[in-house]
């Protein structure tokens, strides 16, 4: 098993870069023992493989366009089951976890975006009496959370509730789509764990934040593609929503105390109302969080531990002997200023060099 050395690194650990050292890639593990390892690297600032908890998977050129900005995880939000299998634990690339496909109301304006998508057939879910079987269907075929698109008109209050539960009593985690405030609304009302998109018809406001805190609820605001949204609009000459109330409710939702995550909604879909690219749209994203009131470290955790931490990876996210060995090494302090996570000098995925 090879055995390469980086001399000479800051690593980032608890918030904060330490003293240059030695860090020990053993095979697809960080190891301990430098003795006889290859020096491959040295000097700079070393950190976790970054994590995009929102894609749409294509093909392995997704894996490796995210995997030449350093986003080592990738987290799909609705694939057809023979694609994410065919893109599970490749070697050298991003790694993935996936939903399957994102359960969607056959009355919903998505449904209608998807229609010319055979996959898509396998999303709709007609009502709550359907939602028990539908979820037991995706956990069978190795679903690792659900994701339920609250698009509105679409899914009732009913329906959302029953797929929340039989999510949970599987031990599935629950990702809303909801990109409006009553979509909102009916995440909170059914008990989802986590809401991607932040809404851009208005924002969410304190005392909602602070309910939705309580509740132990997340999110990923996707800004990238709530910008992309508005500018591709505006550039059509077409009135649409504003960006403004998608910034505010990151401000509101840190002030109350989320726990906020990167992502970016990257994909290739003709249909999608926007298409930010793989792998340096999370870099977007960023900087895009921090204009919203993150600081750089917040943001950089929301792409690492914090991601890692919510999704289960309990094997990533961090710097440590025994971790998988996902790394991205940096020629400047993303600490200072966050757009120095751009500054990539090498990535490893599970200990195999990319870049």
């Amino acid at each position: 098993m090879t055995r390469t050395v980086l001399r000479g690194v800051r690593v980032y650990r608890d918030d904060a870069f330490g003293v240059p050292e030695d860090v020990v890639i053993d095979g697809d593990v960080i190891g301990t023992d430098a003795d006889g390892a290859e020096e491959v690297a040295s000097g700079g600032y070393l950190i976790p493989g970054l994590i995009d908890c929102h894609i749409h998977l294509s093909g392995r050129e997704t894996l490796e366009a995210l995997s030449a900005y350093g986003v080592t995880t990738g987290l799909d939000m609705s694939s057809p089951p023979p694609l994410v299998d065919a893109l599970r634990g490749l070697s050298g690339v991003t790694d993935i976890r996936s939903p399957l496909m994102a359960a969607t109301s056959p009355a919903s304006a998505h449904a209608e975006r998807l229609k010319a998508i055979p996959a898509a057939q396998q999303a709709l879910v007609a009502g709550a009496a359907d939602a028990d079987a539908w979820v037991a269907h995706h956990a069978a075929q190795g679903a690792d959370y659900i994701k339920i698109v609250i698009d509105l008109p679409g899914f009732d209050q009913e329906t959302v509730d029953a797929l929340v539960t039989a999510s949970h009593a599987r031990g599935l985690q629950v990702v809303a789509h909801a990109s409006r405030r009553d979509a909102v609304d009916m995440a909170q009302r059914a008990g989802v764990d986590i809401l991607t998109h932040a809404p851009l018809d208005a924002p969410i406001e304190a005392a909602q934040a602070s309910e939705l805190v309580a509740a132990g609820t997340v999110i990923v605001p996707t800004l990238t593609m709530m910008q992309g949204i508005v500018d591709r609009l505006a550039a059509a000459g077409i009135p649409g929503p504003r960006y403004a109330p998608a910034r505010e409710s990151v401000a509101a939702l840190r002030a109350a105390g989320m726990t906020i995550l990167a992502g970016t909604d990257a994909n290739a879909t003709p249909a999608a109302p926007a298409s930010p690219p793989f792998g340096v749209s999370l870099h977007d994203e960023l900087g895009l969080l921090v204009r919203a009131g993150l600081t750089p470290v917040e943001a950089l955790n929301a792409a690492t531990s914090l991601a890692a931490r919510q999704f289960g990876l309990d094997d990533r996210g961090r710097i440590a002997p025994g971790l998988r060995a996902d790394l991205v090494l940096l020629d400047s302090d993303p600490t200072a200023d966050i757009a120095n996570t751009r500054s990539i000098t090498c990535v490893w995925c599970a200990g195999v060099r990319r870049v």
